[in-house]
């Protein structure tokens, strides 16, 4: 362990030996929980400041759970492979003893996420899992670059000359995870606000099949693709989290681990529709790379067409303004609107006007795509796609409105489908060189498929490597 001297900056208390490295350390007695939650708390108080991952830092609550965490384990207690891990939350569930959420807000939110802690903080209690504090969220969870005025946009920690977006809206919890400022984050995604984060952070990202993840507690933003996620530094770590989450929600045991498939039994669908298109010349680059390694490794590769997945255009700018209305309500929006980020407010409005037959049938037709696409995943482990469209850009591109709405909707193109089509996906680093903003590989595979998903990352993690961690 790093000991915290003045004026120096303890390091990653697990980059030495990752979470499992923790886990081992942990349980042999050779690491404590308060020694490393102690060291993240210093590394968020002192690089945070910079970055603004944390909406709130609960740093009293935090050592008084390591320390219980640290006595039940020398009484002889194991709570599972979590017990102990300090981790941050997206600021959009109840926490106990926590502010309420705010989404990124500064309005007044109605009650929206119930008055109780839901199911899913409940389980992280369960697994000994530390919470160092709410991370924070684009506001109202509307904005896949990261960009919100209300509460601040956090800052990309791969480059930290140029403010560049973090990707969003589980900006904060993709920052703090990248920086090295927890174990590992939650987050959601109800467009690609997983995956985008993790694209442009160097992480891997897990956006969980709707319903897996219980979303009670959880402030919502349309419910019909609102689903939980991860950020972790690797596909390992995700499936570590990922089997202890399952049994603290169900209270049994998980199924035997699926052993990573052997690269040339692998085949891999390519969506030749929407997916592929106006890539930058690095993603174009990055990916014709992988593709070509993994074919020189075995993998096979076929087109498949998802025409369905373009539907999305015409769901997301009717569904969300509208659930966002349904959930504020219409006094109580136009009585804070001026409060709003004014782009966010500017698609919220749009809201008002949509009839309901409208929305429901777009509701009506994304259920019959949903039934039609998931027969195509038939003979195929996954489908492969870029992530995001390109690196992340500045910061400073995004002061023209409408060169922001152009870039968000680039940003999401290649995640959006996931949750309208009702997939599981994950996003994974295509490592790039030192002094270059990271790039993401996604996989797709039907609701869930969670398992055999990871243990398909877990095999081309293992090809492609790993991104190095910015240099803070």
């Amino acid at each position: 362990m790093t000991q915290k001297n003045e004026g120096v900056i303890p390091g990653d208390p697990l980059s030495s030996f990752g979470l499992q490295g923790f886990v081992e350390a942990f349980r042999a007695g050779t690491v404590t929980s308060e020694q490393v939650t102690r060291a993240y708390l210093a590394r968020i108080e002192a690089l945070d400041g910079k970055l603004g991952a944390f909406q709130h830092v609960a740093a009293e609550s935090a050592l008084a759970t390591a320390r219980a965490m640290d006595a039940l384990r020398q009484a002889g207690t194991w709570l599972g492979p979590l017990m102990g891990v300090p981790i941050a939350i997206k600021d959009v569930c109840i926490i106990d003893g926590m502010p309420g959420p705010k989404v990124g807000s500064r309005m007044d939110l109605p009650p929206a996420a119930g008055e109780a802690e839901g199911p899913f903080i409940q389980a992280l209690r369960r697994a000994g899992c530390v919470f160092l504090g709410q991370t924070k969220a684009v506001e109202l969870c509307l904005g896949i670059a990261g960009v919100s005025s209300p509460l601040g946009t956090p800052w990309n920690p791969y480059e930290l000359d140029q403010q560049h977006i973090p990707g969003g809206s589980s900006s904060g919890s993709a920052v703090a995870t990248a920086a090295g400022l927890c174990a590992f984050s939650i987050g959601s995604d109800t467009g690609g606000s997983v995956r985008v984060p993790a694209a442009y952070n160097g992480l891997f990202g897990l956006k969980t099949s709707w319903g897996l993840w219980p979303l009670e507690g959880v402030f919502p933003l349309e419910p019909n693709t609102d689903t939980l996620g991860l950020l972790t530094r690797t596909a390992g770590d995700a499936i570590l989290v990922h089997e202890t989450i399952a049994v603290a929600l169900s209270g049994s045991q998980h199924p035997p681990r699926i052993p990573s498939p052997e690269l040339d039994r692998l085949r891999l669908g390519i969506p030749d529709d929407l997916f592929l298109d106006d890539l930058s010349a690095p993603v174009q680059e990055a990916f014709s790379s992988v593709l070509a390694l993994l074919r020189e490794r075995g993998v096979r590769f076929d087109s498949v067409a998802v025409p369905e997945a373009r539907e999305r255009e015409g769901y997301f700018p009717i569904a969300i303004p509208a659930a966002i209305i349904a959930t504020l309500g219409e006094e109580n929006f136009e009585r804070q609107k001026n409060l709003m980020d004014p782009i966010i407010r500017k698609r919220v409005e749009t809201g008002l006007g949509f009839k309901a037959h409208v929305a429901l049938a777009a509701e009506a037709r994304r259920q019959r795509s949903i039934a039609a696409v998931r027969e195509r995943f038939e003979g195929f482990d996954a489908w492969i796609s870029p992530t995001t469209v390109s690196a992340a850009p500045a910061l400073s591109e995004f002061d023209d409105p409408d060169n922001a709405m152009a870039l968000a909707l680039g940003m999401s193109r290649n995640t959006q489908p996931g949750n309208y089509l009702e997939f599981c996906a994950v996003s994974l680093p295509i490592p790039q060189p030192a002094g270059q903003l990271p790039l993401g590989l996604q996989l797709m595979a039907p609701a869930r498929h969670e398992d055999h998903l990871l243990a398909v990352s877990r095999a081309l993690e293992d090809v492609l490597g790993r991104q190095l961690p910015p240099q803070l």
